[in-house]
């Protein structure tokens, strides 16, 4: 299980989060996601970021009033 903070990247952290599953995950492997929530867009469009990509999404939630934690397991 990893964790990674993409809080800097306020709501452009599509592209790296796609990026460290592929290069820092292993299959199977479960992987914590923080980020901004900016606009709550960003919480659906990052559930199905993960969900398109074939992973399992575990948990998605509020961390704060500002950040949000989805959880997933590589496919």
């Amino acid at each position: 299980m990893k964790r990674f903070d993409l809080r800097h990247l306020k709501s452009d952290f599509y592209d790296k989060m796609g990026e460290i599953i592929d290069r820092e995950l292993d299959s199977g492997e479960i992987g914590i996601f923080l980020f901004e929530k900016g606009e709550h867009e960003n919480v659906e469009k990052s559930a199905m970021y993960v969900k398109e990509r074939g992973h399992t999404l575990m948990n998605s939630l509020q961390f704060n009033h500002v950040d949000w934690t989805i959880v997933m397991k590589k496919a």
